[in-house]
């Protein structure tokens, strides 16, 4: 569960963490993007590979990140529940998830 998100930064398990992330189960991995402020196929391909059952992106925390049409049914078509929100609505969903045990996954743009 992710205790607090605030812009540029959210702390899992204790620590503080500044960079766009993905968290998925117990695992946090760094997320960079080919377009910085675009979701593209390739940005998100391991965590589709994972077949999480749901993928929250959280586009920031004024939602200037966007996700492309291809990239939405990239993650559809894989049989994934994609839910794409402003990043301080896409975390209470990601923790509400995770408190119905629900396998779900979170990519995190932490600023704008």
């Amino acid at each position: 569960m992710i205790q607090g998100y605030r812009f540029g930064s959210f702390t899992l398990n204790g620590m503080a963490y500044r960079k766009d992330a993905i968290v998925h189960g117990d695992e946090l991995t760094p997320w960079w993007r080919l377009a910085g402020h675009s979701v593209a196929r390739q940005d998100i391909g391991t965590l589709v590979e994972r077949h999480p059952a749901v993928i929250v992106i959280g586009t920031g925390a004024l939602g200037m990140m966007k996700v492309p049409d291809d990239t939405r049914t990239f993650i559809e078509d894989s049989g994934i529940e994609l839910i794409v929100e402003r990043t301080p609505s896409a975390v209470r969903t990601f923790n509400r998830f995770q408190g119905e045990d629900k396998d779900v996954a979170i990519a995190m743009h932490l600023t704008c």
